[in-house]
């Protein structure tokens, strides 16, 4: 075993190797994303079943957080490059804590359209904060085990909030609904103290060589070969995943296959249930795999999970339907073990340190562009009886995704950024790895 190579993965030799700073970034994880779960199914539900806005103005509503994410994250990247992640992540906490306090009194279109773009300001410099701040505190070789295990804390939060929220919001009893998104607004609190205390010495101003920081920006990034790649991939990626479970999904669940609110509370509780019984496994298959080839088999396995949704429209109002639901949201939940630990690393350990806000902002607003489109459209859609164009659109655009890893991504990366751990190959960080002779799709 080379020295770049970490030992086999358990929870006990990671929770050993990570810093102090890493473990105190872990242990709020549940706590904060409980509160995410309480609201994440339910969104659609309580603009257009309990505010009564129309399903197209709800889409739309939908549609701002990303899109103002969208306009945000360009900035907040060279923030994050100039001022440092922790304090852009301060701002982004408090920005949270008052969208969804609003939202939970939002009796208009505009009330609600106010606080989504108080979340979407905060989300637009949240996810590359922490990415940045993850990789500031993380060593490499380190990197894509902490983003599975993260993601495995985030899912357990969400899907226990989701179950909670599913056993106790009533559409019928609008403070129920109110109650969640307060307490989604509490949950970010923890977070908050931990940035103002024990890490506050954590991720401060980036130092900037000379010749290479500064006057570097977003073209000059995205003028690297494979960037530009990575953006698009990162943009089908988000249109026909995330983008489709936390609008499209809840949206066709019950206006197509009528399912509940307890049914969608189930869904999303089966989504976490394989995240947190698989994440540990798929890392140790993963470690060492090309990356690109990870996304094929995500794709792949993104495209059963929307075949699954659809047949849930053939048996609506029954049993069967939410059984189907369930089942999508279980089989997503396989390709998500793949996408998170991979993603996040690829983008990192592509990055310099001085480059790092901008490379993890041009990622997320690639990821915001898809989430600004798909509401609209997907509610669209769905709202004009086209649910058939709806998920055989989903299909083709996993297709497109397992192509564009493939094709176009693979080529462009050097060997270790695309997760490949062999010391020879390390040697040049910056060689494109010669074609080899290929065994299986994740060698």
């Amino acid at each position: 075993m080379s020295d770049s190579t970490p030992p086999p993965l358990t929870l006990r030799s990671f929770w050993h190797d990570l810093p102090r700073e890493g473990k105190l970034l872990l242990s709020v994880v549940v706590f904060e994303f409980i509160g995410t779960g309480l609201v994440l199914p339910f969104n659609v539900v309580y603009l257009h079943e309990v505010r009564g806005f129309a399903l197209s103005d709800a889409g739309l509503l939908l549609a701002l957080p990303p899109l103002v994410g969208f306009l945000v994250v360009g900035p907040g990247g060279t923030a994050i490059d100039r001022w440092g992640a922790r304090r852009i992540l301060v701002g982004a906490l408090v920005l949270q804590v008052a969208g969804n306090v609003l939202l939970a009194f939002a009796s208009t279109p505009a009330a609600a359209g106010a606080a989504l773009l108080l979340v979407g300001a905060a989300f637009g410099v949240s996810w590359p904060g922490f990415q940045a701040l993850i990789a500031t505190v993380i060593p490499s070789e380190l990197r894509q085990r902490y983003f599975g295990v993260n993601f495995t804390l985030l899912n357990l939060g969400i899907g226990i909030g989701g179950l909670a929220a599913g056993m106790f919001v009533r559409v019928d009893h609008l403070p129920t609904f109110q109650a969640i998104y307060l307490a989604d607004a509490v949950s970010f609190l923890p977070a908050l103290v931990l940035m103002l205390g024990p890490l506050r010495h954590v991720a401060g101003r980036v130092e900037h060589h000379e010749a290479a920081g500064p006057k570097v920006g977003y073209l000059d990034v995205v003028r690297r070969p494979a960037v530009a790649s990575l953006l698009v991939l990162s943009f089908v990626a988000s249109y026909v995943g995330y983008a489709q479970l936390n609008a499209g999904m809840p949206a066709y669940a019950r206006s197509v296959g009528e399912v509940s609110t307890q049914g969608l509370g189930l869904a999303f509780a089966a989504n976490t249930l394989v995240i947190v019984v698989l994440q540990l496994v798929v890392l140790r298959r993963i470690e060492g795999r090309r990356r690109t080839r990870i996304m094929v088999v995500m794709a792949s396995v993104w495209a059963v999970s929307w075949l699954l949704l659809g047949a849930s429209g053939l048996v609506p109002g029954t049993a069967g339907a939410t059984i189907l639901v369930a089942a999508c949201a279980a089989v997503f939940a396989f390709g998500e073990t793949l996408l998170q630990p991979s993603m996040p690393a690829l983008v990192n350990d592509l990055a310099p340190d001085h480059l790092r806000g901008r490379y993890n902002a041009a990622s997320s607003a690639a990821f915001q562009a898809a989430q600004i489109i798909a509401p609209p459209i997907a509610g669209f859609l769905i709202g004009h009886q086209l649910e058939n164009v709806y998920i055989g659109s989903l299909v083709v655009g996993c297709v497109v995704l397992a192509v564009l890893a493939v094709a176009r991504l693979e080529p462009q990366l050097p060997p270790g950024v695309n997760g490949v751990r062999d010391p020879e190959l390390l040697g040049d960080a910056d060689a494109v790895p010669e074609p080899t002779p290929k065994t299986g799709i994740l060698d």
